[in-house]
């Protein structure tokens, strides 16, 4: 497969993956606000703006951090790279050159997508609501992660689509977490406030989709350490690190059987299969997701050398 195609796909995948992702921040941030006693408007949406990097050039726009201020920047926002609005358009873009590739249904859900998307305006999106606008993208997301799986050959072209999904969801599900470290629940269990410990939890596993599976799993009420256990180390849950990396380890041995990259994962691979949450927990959660967010942005430009990708898409 030529460079640029599996450049494009593999692209088009991660974009598409980042909307969902600048959703889950955001309705994050959504969901604490709207809990009892929510904190002051810039304790609640400042940590969507650290964990995504984009506090900085944020700071370039705007003199103060709100609501209506963080999801206009990360929503809706074309001179933002990193808004809601830019990586759908850049998913759909990098569809529309391999469409001679891509099935049909592929590329018409992200150009659907897209066309959608650019008729949004902060008006509008008031109106609408923000948590209906939240989900509206998790769920065009997740429609095209499952036309991706019931429509392309499982050959190069899928596997680059995996590979990119993958990838992001990872930085993706480590950066939400770390929202703890960021201000927004305590960092031990034993919190001064145990029942907002207990629905800052809650909200932060609704935004991930995971508060179903948290109380199938343990069945008890929400601790820190096992919602570590599921985000971080339980291979059954989907958006977990473990889940990612056991999809991601056999891709690049499939694409590039003992290159660096696919050793650089088979480590990051067996690091999570075999932690345990005490061992996380023990060493403090923000180091290791900081650690492992470096690891998987390494894992990033080495996959990009080794396939010859051009940075950014």
């Amino acid at each position: 497969m030529l460079s640029r195609t599996a450049d494009n796909l593999y692209w088009m995948a991660r974009y598409m993956e980042r909307a969902e992702s600048v959703a889950r921040i955001l309705d994050v941030s959504h969901r604490m606000s709207q809990l009892p006693g929510g904190q002051e408007a810039a304790r609640e949406w400042l940590p969507a703006l650290i964990i995504s990097e984009q506090l900085e050039d944020f700071e370039r726009t705007y003199d103060a951090v709100s609501a209506g201020h963080v999801i206009a920047y990360m929503g809706l926002d074309p001179a933002n790279p990193s808004s809601i609005h830019s990586t759908l358009k850049a998913a759909r873009e990098n569809a529309r050159a391999e469409r001679n590739i891509l099935p049909t249904e592929v590329f018409e859900t992200l150009n659907t997508t897209w066309l959608e998307m650019r008729d949004i305006q902060y008006a509008r999106l008031v109106e609408w609501g923000f948590r209906e606008f939240f989900e509206w993208v998790k769920e065009r997301s997740q429609l095209f992660t499952g036309i991706v799986a019931g429509t392309m050959l499982t050959n190069e072209a899928y596997h680059f689509t995996r590979l990119g999904t993958a990838i992001e969801r990872a930085d993706n599900t480590a950066r939400l977490l770390d929202v703890k470290y960021h201000g927004l629940v305590p960092d031990d269990e034993a919190a001064t406030d145990e029942a907002a410990d207990y629905y800052q939890w809650g909200a932060l596993l609704r935004a991930i989709s995971a508060f179903k599976a948290y109380r199938m799993t343990y069945r008890e009420a929400i601790k820190p350490r096992q919602v570590v256990d599921l985000l971080v180390l339980r291979r059954s849950f989907p958006r977990s690190l473990h889940a990612c990396y056991a999809e991601i380890h056999p891709t690049l041995e499939t694409l590039r059987p003992g290159s660096e990259c696919a050793r650089l994962s088979g480590e990051q691979y067996a690091r999570l299969r075999y932690s345990r949450p005490q061992d996380i927990t023990r060493r403090g959660l923000h180091r290791f997701l900081t650690d492992f967010l470096n690891r998987n942005a390494a894992l990033s430009e080495e996959i990009a050398r080794t396939f010859l990708f051009v940075p950014g898409g």
